[in-house]
């Protein structure tokens, strides 16, 4: 039983800190651009709001699995 709980609190800590890296490396790279060419602002703006969507769509999917997985291994 606790091994269990161990491997789906892992499990979901690794579903939730992927995405929370991407978009760590995401802010830093676009305050890097924004930092070169400070006049491509809006079109950085647009790129980087679409990749956070699908970041943050696959986190959320990431961890929909996991509850679906693991639903009725803890009770």
């Amino acid at each position: 039983m606790v091994a269990e709980t161990f491997i789906i609190l892992t499990i979901m800590f690794i579903a939730v800190m992927g995405p929370s890296i991407v978009i760590a490396i995401l802010g830093y790279a676009v305050i890097k651009a924004l930092g070169r060419n400070p006049s491509a602002a809006s079109k950085i703006f647009v790129g980087m709001a679409i990749m956070l969507v699908f970041v943050e769509a696959i986190s959320i999917m990431a961890i929909l699995v996991v509850f679906q997985l693991f639903a009725n291994k803890v009770h």
